[in-house]
């Protein structure tokens, strides 16, 4: 029981998927049904929640780390977490301003690029917004966006 109280504390502290409290359990030694009774217990007080950890973490990393919902959902999925849990945090996900945020990342990332070449240029832009997660259409978009704001101060 003194392992159920940390396990309670540990999820009280942040938002926990429960792989997570899988996978700390194992490092504690306990596995198999022992386990998952302890992990149907957290769930049932609250302390576990899929859909809650799915929405958090949804909009942690959008807000501070500024990935796209194509690289979160990949996270998400990674996690172990259920269909509908991705969905609740796909609704939560605050799209309207992941178009904004993706040029200001760009606009950011591009002042950082020493390459002279254009073609150059957009070749890593395009792969550093791919990368973050965000979709084609919107890179490509906020790529020439972000390329038409650069020559327009060039001298």
């Amino acid at each position: 029981m003194e392992c159920l109280a940390r396990l309670r504390k540990w999820c009280a502290a942040q938002d926990r998927a429960h792989s997570d409290a899988r996978r700390k359990l194992h490092s504690w030694g306990y596995r198999g049904e022992e386990a998952e009774a302890m992990i149907a217990e957290l769930i049932s007080e609250n302390f576990l929640s899929e859909e809650r950890y799915a929405i958090h973490f949804a909009q942690g990393k959008y807000r501070l780390k500024r990935w796209g919902w194509h690289k979160i959902e990949s996270a998400l999925r990674q996690k172990g977490l259920s269909a509908h849990s991705i969905l609740s945090a796909r609704k939560a996900f605050d799209a309207d301003y992941e178009d904004e945020a993706l040029l200001k990342l760009l606009l950011k990332k591009q002042r950082l690029i020493s390459e002279s070449d254009r073609q150059k240029r957009r070749a890593k832009l395009l792969r550093f917004g791919l990368s973050r997660g965000y979709t084609h259409e919107a890179v490509y978009k906020a790529v020439e966006e972000a390329l038409k704001a650069e020559s327009s101060q060039e001298p």
